[in-house]
């Protein structure tokens, strides 16, 4: 995520939720936890701030890692045009090649 240009505490809290998501699907696909809602509430919330944690520290890392590489393709783009404009797509496959690739 950091990468390809979104960095930062809201990108930490979407990665958050996706955390909390996956390991819920997972969870109770397999069999192996019970759906949050009948959890007690201390057991839901020591889960959720763990993770947080967990998304917050791995996001400062990412973000620190992604920037001395520059800006990712997103930022890139976003820097060329500022502003919302309608019929904007996706980067160019050219323009998105960083070091990783």
């Amino acid at each position: 995520m950091a990468h390809a240009g979104l960095r930062g505490p809201l990108a930490s809290a979407q990665f958050t939720v996706v955390r909390l998501t996956t390991d819920q699907l997972l969870e109770n696909a397999t069999g192996v936890g019970a759906p949050p809602s009948t959890w007690p509430r201390e057991e839901l919330v020591i889960d959720v701030v763990h993770k947080a944690v967990y998304a917050f520290a791995t996001g400062a890392v990412a973000d620190a890692l992604a920037a001395r590489g520059g800006p990712g393709p997103g930022q890139r783009r976003a820097a060329a045009r500022p502003g919302r404009h309608s019929g904007a797509g996706p980067t160019p496959r050219a323009d998105s090649r960083g070091r990783w690739n």
